[in-house]
């Protein structure tokens, strides 16, 4: 998407459309050069339509040059404190240019990027963020769009605009996020992908390809190997589906031989139907997003190898479809995990914990790793907590929980701390086996009490676990994302890990 990058004069370029960033109660100024050449009533035509660069504001007009229409694109950033919560600002303002230029059928549109101190960002990392977001902006899921013209999109050539002396780190940002604005959008596809063309095989097939391309080793379980592992819980969800499970590993060396060791976890249900007790038909409709935590780590691993991050970082993805069938688990069924640990099953619709309580002793046992994080899609009741906009963060390790909530702060994707209190660990007893897999109604924290479930299988490992059930699909007002899957936790993690 991004064609060309060059220190020549933002208004000498050969655009169809030029898109100016301004900051509330901008000068006037600022808009002179825009103003002589392309619309000598630039300061009257603001002032008609009052806009005076409030956040999320745009204003669209246009003009003729050599008898071409041109369009200029004013976008608000509202005020600017140099803060790098303010970033976000940014990344929202660029989304609707890039929506605005979709829109408008525009092909060549030229950006002069803002000062990057006005949030306290560094030019290259500024930069980088651009390229993410315009990717972001720019995707859209249609593969089985059958209607060319519905289908069709705008192929902007985006040219950006700088200073000379900043170019080269422009460039070396704009590539990096070009990449990782790539990698988000494939785990946003595979999200977006309908069930029946992703399941556990397919998923885990991808995940070995990525061999090829990056320095990752990626091991590849199947459903015996699970089995003889004595992995019940990824078995015990399988049974009722005609699709057998996979257990994916993937690993990420670092050259300093003592760096630390990470493990990421990501729950992978390619279809979520309840099993046994089943959901109610609307509550399917978006349960193929039930692996957007295997999506995010794979997603990850990928960035984190093209980095050559000096951390070791493994990512372990269990994939599994949860059907209804005369051979499925059945509620008041006991299932053993791989650390030896029972769980009562109440619930079969309670299925992401025990497929991660098999994956997270996996990491215990065999990596004794630094820390342990976990993405999943967990529960309805950490959605209704904290909606969209907000994934529930869960743990008793405060540095870890700084690490994150740093990279929430310059990443955007932002996270929110729920009590992993004592007083909750009581809820998941079983009278019949070691823990239940559902809380007991009185304790409610639907979203908690799922943590204290999965807190039995990470031994003493420092652990985070990051609930994405309200994040990962239909996030609203955002216009980065659509009305698909979002990928949240990508960035998170990976900013995260580049500090760690």
């Amino acid at each position: 998407m991004i064609k060309f990058i060059t220190s020549d004069k933002f208004l000498d370029q050969a655009a169809n459309a030029y898109a100016v960033f301004v900051e509330q109660d901008f000068k006037f100024d600022q808009l002179s050069e825009i103003s002589k050449k392309f619309f000598p009533a630039l300061k009257d035509a603001l002032k008609q339509r009052e806009f005076t660069g409030k956040a999320h504001s745009n204003l669209v007009l246009t003009s003729a040059d050599d008898s071409k229409l041109i369009y200029l694109i004013f976008i608000g950033l509202g005020k600017v404190n140099k803060t790098m919560c303010d970033l976000e600002s940014y990344r929202r303002a660029l989304a609707s240019v890039i929506r605005i230029a979709q829109s408008y059928k525009i092909e060549k549109l030229a950006i002069q990027l803002p000062d990057s101190k006005l949030f306290n960002a560094e030019v290259e990392e500024f930069s980088k963020e651009t390229a993410v977001i315009s990717l972001m902006s720019e995707y859209d899921f249609d593969d089985f769009k059958t209607d060319e013209e519905k289908k069709k999109k705008s192929d902007i050539n985006l040219i950006i605009c700088s200073d000379k002396k900043n170019i080269a780190q422009i460039k070396k940002g704009i590539e990096i996020g070009e990449f990782i604005g790539q990698c988000v959008n494939k785990a946003r596809y595979w999200c977006d992908m309908p069930p029946a063309h992703k399941y556990p095989k397919i998923l885990a097939d991808y995940a070995k390809s990525l061999e090829k391309e990056t320095d990752l080793k990626v091991t590849v379980f199947d459903s015996e190997q699970i089995s003889k592992m004595g992995m019940g819980g990824i078995e015990g969800v399988c049974k009722g589906s005609e699709q057998k499970p996979r257990l994916v590993v993937m690993e990420h060396k670092a050259a300093n031989k003592n760096a630390k060791k990470v493990v990421l976890v990501g729950k992978g249900v390619t279809f979520d139907s309840g099993g046994l007790s089943l959901k109610p038909a609307n509550a399917m409709e978006t349960m193929k997003d039930d692996m957007a935590g295997a999506a995010v780590v794979t997603a990850a691993m990928r960035i984190i190898s093209k980095l050559k991050l000096n951390i070791n970082v493994i990512g372990i993805t269990p994939l599994v479809e949860n059907m209804p069938s005369g051979s499925a688990t059945r509620p008041g069924d006991i299932l053993k995990f791989y650390n030896g640990k029972t769980a009562e099953v109440k619930n079969t619709d309670a299925e992401g914990r025990l497929i991660l309580a098999d994956a997270l002793s996996y990491a215990v046992k065999h990596y004794k790793p630094d820390a342990i994080i976990d993405f999943a899609t967990l529960t309805g009741a950490c959605s209704y907590a904290l909606g969209p906009f907000y994934c529930g963060l869960m743990t008793k390790h405060d540095d870890l929980a700084e690490k994150l909530k740093r990279a929430s702060l310059t990443t955007g994707e932002r996270v929110w701390s729920l009590p992993l209190d004592d007083d909750y660990k009581k809820a998941v007893r079983s009278e019949i086996a070691d823990i239940c897999n559902i809380g007991n109604e009185r304790y409610r924290a639907g979203a908690i009490t799922a943590a204290f479930f999965l807190q039995n299988f990470v031994d003493d490992v420092p652990w985070v676990h990051l609930d994405i059930a309200g994040t990962a699909y239909g996030v609203p007002d955002i216009a980065y994302y659509r009305n698909g899957a979002t990928a949240f936790g990508v960035r998170l993690i990976v900013d995260a890990l580049i500090c760690w």
